[in-house]
């Protein structure tokens, strides 16, 4: 069974890949959302939320992404660049959500929308982009425990 969160997720992934082919704002995606089938089922907040920050925030997140990537985030595929940017923005704007679980819902996405091993791929760019933008939380320390510790060795 599909929890909320899945559920929305993958709304929103349907939204920023409408987004990337053919435009278009966040208001107006979600409104097409709302007549289709299991929306209902959905926390509209927290799509709403993801749709509006990852397209207001898209040129942000893909600068974020691009140093992970062995090629240019054009070059991906629409699921899996759609897949990144929603990883990077739970990532950099919701610090309530474990990285873990973030990127175990993009690695789910993936393995469901993506191609065969694209959720490989986008496993290895999320996880770095974790150690980047969640340090403390990724090291299994808050930064300031890990500044104490340094205090305490000098």
């Amino acid at each position: 069974m599909k929890t909320v969160r899945r559920r929305s997720r993958e709304f929103v992934l349907q939204g920023i890949y409408q987004w990337q082919l053919a435009g278009g704002d966040a208001s107006a995606i979600e409104q097409q959302f709302r007549e289709a089938k299991g929306f209902e089922k959905c926390d509209r907040s927290f799509v709403t939320a993801l749709l509006e920050g990852i397209i207001g925030e898209h040129g942000r997140l893909e600068g974020e992404i691009a140093p992970f990537l062995d090629r240019p985030l054009k070059e991906l595929s629409p699921v899996e660049r759609g897949i990144l940017l929603m990883g990077a923005f739970e990532l950099a704007f919701h610090p309530q959500t474990p990285y873990r679980a973030i990127i175990n819902e993009a690695v789910e996405l993936a393995k469901t929308f993506g191609g065969t091993d694209g959720y490989k791929y986008v496993n290895g760019v999320l996880d770095k982009l974790a150690g980047k933008l969640r340090s403390g939380e990724v090291g299994g320390k808050t930064e300031p425990q890990r500044h104490r510790d340094t205090e305490k060795k000098a």
